[in-house]
């Protein structure tokens, strides 16, 4: 056991673990409104497109936070405005801007001579340099996910079963769809300090696929998600500290790995299953052929 728990009697490790542990719970909450959704790509849009804001804070000595923040808020309205004005789909329009984004980060970046380590930090993440108001930030923004995610829970099950019931319902499935949007922007700009920009999809994805092999409701899916992030923290990190591996970039490709071994354990437990459930037996009219599915699980 000393082996599993002796990192964290240092003060940053364990600064670390619960700053990756709140991160884990957002984005378990939003992630699985990604999965279900079908967001992904807006998701991987949204955390490349915080590099320009970031790169700009990080250039004039203003906050990162604020340049991540802006820079994901004009990302937000880019897509609907391209959408709309330019007709376009919303894939190709996330597209556009995706690639608008993260080049003219890049641009930024390569224009200053001295931005070699904060790009490192900003595209990798930096969770073993969390500092205590950072921990706070984080909680803050937990918090605001749980009780947003909490109050637009109907709407949001509507939308993601049909827009239109739900525009019937009186729902306003285009301001559920911002606040779902926001909510992704919120997860990106606060889980980017721990993991970066190029990383943090990973969190947003790997717990909530892990835990929606075993369960189909919202709710127990965002749970199960945020214990699964958790434990991919705590064992990425533990990876990190004796492998001499970057951090964050170990705990992103844990709970992406989380999902894979999900997966497989399932299909698994689903073949034990069907094994003992045995042969089906013959009716009447003669042997017949059958299949057992499992019935799905309602949201």
């Amino acid at each position: 056991m000393t082996l599993l728990l002796d990192p964290f009697a240092t003060a940053f490790m364990l600064r670390a673990l619960a700053a990756g542990v709140l991160v884990a719970v957002m984005c378990a909450i939003v992630g699985t409104w990604v999965v279900a959704r079908g967001m992904a790509f807006l998701g991987e849009a949204m955390a490349h497109g915080v590099l320009p804001g970031v790169a700009v804070a990080s250039l004039i000595g203003a906050p990162t936070l604020v340049g991540a923040a802006v820079s994901a808020a004009l990302m937000s309205v880019g897509v609907s405005v391209v959408q709309r004005r330019w007709r376009l789909s919303a894939d190709t329009s996330i597209g556009l801007l995706f690639v608008a984004s993260l080049a003219l980060g890049v641009v930024i970046i390569s224009g200053s001579r001295t931005f070699a380590t904060d790009a490192t930090a900003i595209l990798f993440g930096d969770i073993l340099a969390v500092r205590p108001e950072q921990l706070a930030a984080l909680a803050i923004a937990a918090v605001l996910t749980a009780v947003a995610a909490l109050m637009w829970h109907r709407a949001f099950v509507a939308l993601a079963v049909d827009s239109r019931q739900a525009q019937v319902l009186g729902l306003r499935p285009r301001l559920a769809h911002a606040v779902l949007v926001g909510l992704v922007a919120l997860a990106v700009i606060s889980a980017y300090q721990a993991v970066g920009s190029l990383l943090v999809v990973g969190m947003l994805l790997g717990p909530a696929v892990a835990a929606g092999r075993w369960t189909h409701r919202i709710p127990t899916t965002m749970a199960l998600g945020a214990a699964i992030g958790a434990v991919s923290v705590w064992v990425g990190l533990l990876i990190s500290w004796y492998a001499g591996s970057a951090a964050g970039a170990t705990v992103a490709l844990t709970a992406v790995v989380s999902a894979a071994v999900s997966t497989g354990v399932r299909a698994v437990v689903d073949a034990v299953r069907s094994r003992g459930r045995g042969p089906a037996r013959p009716g009447p009219a003669g042997p017949a052929a059958t299949t057992t599915t499992p019935a799905p699980v309602s949201a």
